[in-house]
């Protein structure tokens, strides 16, 4: 086990189809969140912003025990992987993350991803249901990639096979998930955030980035199975994010009982590093329905289980949580949240 920055310790699950890293913290009685970040990050780079907001922080780790699972050779220190090991499908790289829940005796979690990592967790929770009872999704995908975006990564795999990390692929992944406010302009700098972002995206390994996205190209349409899903649901996704379109097709879908899309004004795909705090208040009451809160004090820790009950219709009102509606137009009526 290796010693993390957020404390946590780092374990590589074998799978049938390769090691995992995984990095957790916190207390393994009490409930398990388990996280997994898009393309070209790990937990450090995608949820770092999130845990370091103070509120959000304690909303979090009072209640869970958190599990950063990284995409195969994404964690720090990570080897290439070979040429010869053959790129995953998103069905498998589903069944790892149901290995790693074996693995640390899971039963039931919640789950937390960003784009990439939000579409393999949807996999998850709908080839084990019973095992995924609520879902926390950032700017998630959920169709197949249109010809457009399909071109769009070949080319981006192509540059980064043969040139590596680049200023061109730099570009794209900052494109992918900051928003114009915190990209900078000519007369404007970047802002802390993508600088940093810059820098983390040269630790990577490029062949594994590669391995990676071939994955997500090959990603399969999920927009039927969709109705088909029991958890609770909670999308968030920002107004200026490349992955909008489908994450308002993927709301139009989802029972409304169980589910909230709140839209994050001024913002790219990356909320949780770009805006943590909008996350703040519709996750404490998405988690009330689990008879999770935040607490005044740390000076005790709940271990109960993960409730069943359903969410109150009346903890996700709009007046409840103190936000303004503003409606969207799409194919079918949808109302977002917006920040």
């Amino acid at each position: 086990m290796e010693r993390l920055s957020f404390g946590g310790q780092e374990h590589h699950v074998l799978t049938n189809h390769g090691s995992l890293s995984v990095s957790f913290y916190g207390d393994p009685e009490k409930p398990a969140l388990v996280t997994y970040p898009d393309v070209a990050l790990n937990h450090m780079s995608c949820f770092q912003g999130l845990f370091l907001c103070p509120e959000v922080a304690s909303l979090l780790l009072y209640n869970f025990c958190i599990y950063h699972i990284s995409p195969p050779g994404h964690e720090l220190g990570a080897v290439p992987i070979s040429s010869d090991v053959p790129v995953l499908s998103v069905d498998q790289l589903a069944e790892q993350v149901a290995v790693v829940l074996d693995f640390f005796g899971l039963d039931s979690v919640v789950c937390l991803g960003v784009t990439a990592g939000a579409y393999i967790l949807t996999l998850l929770a709908l080839k084990y249901s019973k095992r995924v009872v609520g879902l926390i999704l950032v700017s998630p995908l959920c169709k197949a990639p249109s010809w457009k975006e399909w071109i769009c990564n070949k080319v981006v795999s192509n540059v980064l096979y043969f040139y590596g990390m680049c200023d061109v692929i730099k570009e794209w992944l900052i494109q992918r998930y900051f928003g114009e406010e915190v990209r900078g302009t000519s007369q404007d700098p970047e802002s802390d955030i993508v600088q940093a972002c810059r820098r983390l995206l040269d630790e990577r390994r490029n062949a594994n980035i590669w391995w990676f996205l071939q994955s997500i190209n090959e990603r399969h349409d999920l927009t039927e199975a969709l109705k088909e899903l029991q958890c609770r649901m909670l999308i968030f996704v920002g107004e200026n994010s490349p992955f909008r379109s489908d994450a308002l097709d993927m709301a139009t879908k989802l029972d409304r009982e169980n589910s909230v899309l709140v839209e994050v004004k001024k913002c790219g795909s990356l909320v949780t590093e770009e805006q943590p705090h909008a996350m703040l208040s519709p996750m404490e009451y998405f988690l009330a329905g689990f008879n999770l809160y935040r607490p005044k004090e740390l000076s005790c820790s709940p271990r109960s289980p993960l409730s069943p009950s359903c969410i109150s219709l009346e903890l996700l009102s709009p007046e409840s949580m103190g936000v303004k509606l503003k409606p969207i137009k799409t194919g079918k009526s949808l109302v977002s949240i917006n920040f």
